[in-house]
């Protein structure tokens, strides 16, 4: 999720393409992240939490809905 928090705010949108990487830093280390794996979450939507389905509709997922 912290990853794309962090492409949202830098990208302003939610709309990754399915090869993109994002790095975030915790603890000191940068950490890639592949983001291109929200479209596995699209497709596979019925097997997430309902914490993370509010997570990702917080961040503007229209599919979530």
């Amino acid at each position: 999720m912290l990853a794309l928090t962090q492409y949202r705010a830098r990208a302003g949108t939610v709309t990754v393409g399915r090869a993109h990487v994002e790095n975030v830093v915790i603890d000191g280390g940068a950490h890639p992240v592949k983001l291109g794996v929200l479209s596995n979450s699209k497709s596979r939507r019925d097997k997430l939490t309902a914490e993370r389905l509010a997570a990702l509709a917080s961040l503007g997922l229209d599919w979530v809905a």
